[in-house]
């Protein structure tokens, strides 16, 4: 009896291997990309509450009207009510707008509830 037994690996058998490493790869992709939209969201929308909150400081201590907009050096600076302009994480722009009406961001799913 010369059996001779092999202790590699074959091509079938790594060819299996890769394809589940693969199939793993791709769903923590899908993950990683699903946190981001979701962290980039909040962020834009806790941004966005602050200029709102900024806004309305503003206008208590000035006596202005919900249909006044605060010029940006009154909310955001050094001796103002944010110290730095906030940006949003998707790379979107925020429309400050007049007291009365919500900040938006020009990404359309960053919106305030």
């Amino acid at each position: 009896m010369n059996a001779r037994f092999s202790r590699a690996f074959t091509l079938v058998e790594i060819m299996i291997v890769v394809a589940i490493v693969g199939l793993l790869a791709a769903l923590c992709m899908f993950n990683i990309t699903k946190a981001r939209a979701t962290s980039q969201l909040t962020g834009c929308v806790n941004n966005l509450s602050q200029i709102d909150r900024a806004k309305f400081m503003w206008a208590l201590e000035t006596g202005k009207g919900a249909a006044d907009t605060p010029p940006d050096n009154e909310l955001f600076g050094q001796n103002a009510h944010i110290k730095k302009k906030p940006a949003c994480a998707g790379g979107g722009d925020y429309t400050i707008g007049p007291v009365g009406v919500p900040t938006r961001c020009s990404v359309l799913t960053h919106v305030l509830p």
